[in-house]
């Protein structure tokens, strides 16, 4: 584990609790942070600086939770070291520095995952089965939102620009990850938003027009808190998941006929399902996974760039 953080936390409880995976390491630039956590997380040695983690001969593969701003310096450096990795969402700053990541991992050889773990869910691979069955018929609207209220705070690593704050790459990457996933990359891109006094986006509303007819509608925020749900439109019917679904969940079809089916997902976080796709590609020798390519992570990377060019969210040294 590659930071230390209450992300990295809680994917080093899945992997504990739910799979057959160990966390053998975690490095923190605070060595007293780092015995914290894996105290906390039996999460193995403890080192006080990452260079220290990525040369650890025990570990198989590391895992980014350090904020948006490091992870490609982060990434590199286990690459460099001869680790694959898997890096949390979103998965740079920017589209240039996504590729830098994955020109590394090809040049190594090495493996090299986005951790949007929301595509490994079971309720969403079920929408997908759902969708291809025709059950909705053609899909033509996504609408999704994902916003949580934050007290506001400029030290903040989500409204500190010098960490890559804001809504959008913290929690709006994951309706607009979501809409990807489901209709492919748009052909343009609209958008609108509010930024806070130090100067990331504060919310904002994403218009994505495919170019077929089909469109997508998604707004993330830092100062409401709304359901975290997509809804599905096709000439068919349509299909609305439960309120936080990026994260578990279930949904409900409703047939133009008027009738409904219901499927129950598990309640809770999944982040187990990414950690045992990141064990099968890495069993199998495979540099990326065919669920999260490099490319569909390049993609929605390309898009939040477009995004924050049109809000008016520029970081620090771009």
């Amino acid at each position: 584990m590659l930071g230390a953080g209450g992300i990295s936390g809680s994917f080093a409880e899945a992997v504990r609790r739910f799979t057959t995976g160990t966390v053998t390491a975690v490095g923190s630039r605070d060595q007293r942070k780092a015995e914290a956590f894996a105290a906390a997380h039996d999460a193995g040695r403890a080192h006080g600086s990452y260079e220290d983690l990525v040369e650890d001969e025990h570990v198989d593969v590391v895992y980014v939770g350090t904020p948006h701003s490091h992870h490609r310096e982060h990434a590199l450096l286990a690459l460099a070291a001869g680790k694959p990795v898997l890096v949390e969402k979103a998965f740079t700053r920017s589209h240039a520095e996504a590729c830098d990541v994955f020109d590394a991992a090809r040049s190594a050889g090495l493996f090299a995952m986005e951790a949007m773990w929301t595509r490994f869910l079971p309720h969403v691979a079920a929408i997908h089965r759902t969708i291809e069955a025709g059950e909705i018929g053609e899909v033509r609207t996504v609408l999704g939102d994902f916003s949580q209220a934050f007290p506001y705070d400029p030290e903040h690593r989500l409204y500190n620009p010098d960490l890559a704050g804001g809504a959008l790459l913290d929690v709006g990457v994951y309706p607009v990850s979501f809409a990807h996933d489901l209709l492919g990359s748009p052909v343009r891109v609209g958008a609108t938003g509010t930024l806070t006094d130090t100067g990331v986006d504060g919310q904002s509303v994403v218009g994505l027009d495919f170019g077929d007819g089909r469109f997508a509608s998604l707004q993330s925020s830092l100062w409401v808190r709304t359901p975290g749900a997509v809804q599905i439109g096709g000439t068919e019917g349509y299909l609305t998941t439960d309120s936080g679904t990026y994260s578990g969940g279930g949904f409900t079809v409703v047939h133009s006929d008027g009738t409904e089916r219901r499927y129950d997902g598990f309640r809770g976080e999944g982040k187990q399902y990414q950690a045992a796709e990141v064990a099968r590609c890495l069993d199998v020798g495979l540099l990326e996974s065919e669920r999260m390519p490099w490319q569909a992570t390049l993609d929605v990377m390309r898009t939040l760039d477009e995004v924050r060019r049109q809000v008016g969210v520029v970081y620090p040294g771009e």
